[in-house]
């Protein structure tokens, strides 16, 4: 043990760890022309979609899992500490514009919370109780989801608390960047993203985190587009927030219905403001309450609910 800065830390030797290493590409990158520089840049950013690439089955059963959480009443939790809990921030706070859904269904659990946002606390991340307490606060429970981000697979904040939803019976998935021979997980999921060593060693805010942002971007698009928030490729659970949604949500309604920004705007009118309701009323003939109701008799799903309908779907996509 010694003493820095007051605080105690335990001395954890990573040399051994992938994320640790130094990257033989990068050697004498500080006394590189700036184009040099940025060339090798350029090269190991290809890495990241590779090391996503290589998780695709697990990425895929963790979206299965999550939806079909959510759609029995569970909510989905990130946990991060650094850089990882940032991307874990901007992931979960771009769903309730994106897809209309409750701020309370996708949530993130920061290391030294939301101050760690704009100035650093990393000393959080050697917290064991912080993010478990914090869980106990949302009344995290059996029916919810962790996923947990740590790239070097040691960070205790994260993997106390993913023990702590383990135990719970909660669904728990761990997203690393280490490989399994280096270090073992007894996790649900275990979604490893194997990005190598960065350009300044150690510093995983740079391939690992570009690979996390990736990753959480298809899982938690994937479990929307489950969820019923996507038809064919539109968003059609957009929150109408500013003038540019908007704008978004008519062109939505044009495309589907075959019909232009006047009608469309009435249409938003009439439907408080949903285009998943909209188009649902165009295309049955229903009034708001009456495709409310059948909208919610199937799962608040667009395309279960036209099919209820009677609706040829395959016309409008």
């Amino acid at each position: 043990m010694i003493f820095f800065n007051r605080f105690t830390i335990k001395t954890i030797d990573r040399k051994n760890l992938e994320t640790e290493f130094e990257n033989i590409n990068s050697k004498n990158i500080d006394n590189l022309s700036t184009s040099e520089m940025v060339k090798i840049f350029m090269e190991e950013d290809k890495i990241p979609q590779i090391a996503v690439s290589n998780a695709k089955k697990e990425i895929a059963l963790s979206i299965d899992k999550i939806s079909s959480r959510l759609r029995n009443k569970g909510r989905l939790f990130y946990i991060g500490a650094g850089t990882s809990g940032r991307i874990a921030v901007l992931d979960s706070s771009e769903c309730p514009p994106t897809f209309c859904t409750n701020p309370q269904l996708v949530q993130t659990i920061i290391a030294g919370g939301i101050k760690s946002l704009f100035s650093s606390s990393e000393n959080a991340e050697d917290n064991t109780l912080e993010g478990i307490n914090e869980l106990k606060k949302r009344k995290f429970n059996s029916k919810d989801c962790l996923l947990g981000i740590t790239a070097g697979g040691t960070t205790p904040f994260v993997l106390s608390a993913l023990e702590y939803a383990r135990k719970l019976g909660s669904l728990n998935i761990l997203l690393t960047c280490v490989p399994s021979e280096q270090i073992d997980f007894n996790f649900d999921i275990v979604i490893r993203l194997i990005t190598g060593a960065e350009i300044i060693a150690g510093s995983t805010r740079l391939k690992a985190g570009t690979a996390t942002k990736m990753a959480l971007n298809i899982i938690s698009t994937g479990v929307m587009i489950k969820l019923g928030k996507v038809f064919d490729n539109k968003m059609i659970d957009v929150s109408i927030k500013n003038n540019k949604l908007l704008d978004r949500a008519i062109r939505i309604l044009i495309s589907i219905l075959r019909i232009d920004r006047e009608q469309s705007l009435r249409l938003l009118k009439e439907s408080n403001g949903s285009v998943k309701l909209s188009c649902l009323m165009n295309l049955s003939n229903l009034k708001y309450q009456e495709a409310k109701e059948l909208l919610l008799a199937n799962e608040d799903n667009l395309r279960k609910a036209l099919l209820a309908a009677n609706v040829d779907v395959n016309k409008y996509i």
